[in-house]
């Protein structure tokens, strides 16, 4: 048998190999654990944003990223007991903002 050089990159066709594709203009559905893990960061990155800035912007491309954000705001909200709004500010981007912060700073 003939000894392969450990260094050389190993070539493998993949025949039939199909990844799902999103509909038209969507995005990749997550799992339920990675949608879990996505609204716990967000929930814990964007809470600290806010809480030491009064708002935060966040891109948000697709509706489903738009309503990850306004879950998130609404947990926000529950967790202070303090009205977290969500604006949005063009077509790629939401604002979170706690009242007072209604504009950027």
């Amino acid at each position: 048998m003939e000894q392969r050089d450990m260094r050389e990159p190993v070539v493998r066709e993949l025949y039939n190999v199909r990844t799902p594709q999103p509909a038209e203009g969507g995005s990749t559905p997550l799992t339920d654990e990675e949608e879990r893990r996505v609204r716990a960061v967000f929930f814990h990155d964007l809470g600290n944003a806010i809480a030491d800035r009064g708002w935060v912007r966040f891109p948000a491309y697709s509706p489903e990223e738009r309503r990850r954000l306004v879950d998130v705001a609404h947990r926000l909200s529950a967790y202070w007991g303090r009205q977290v709004f969500v604006e949005a500010e063009d077509p790629c981007s939401l604002r979170l903002y706690l009242a007072g912060h209604a504009t950027a700073s």
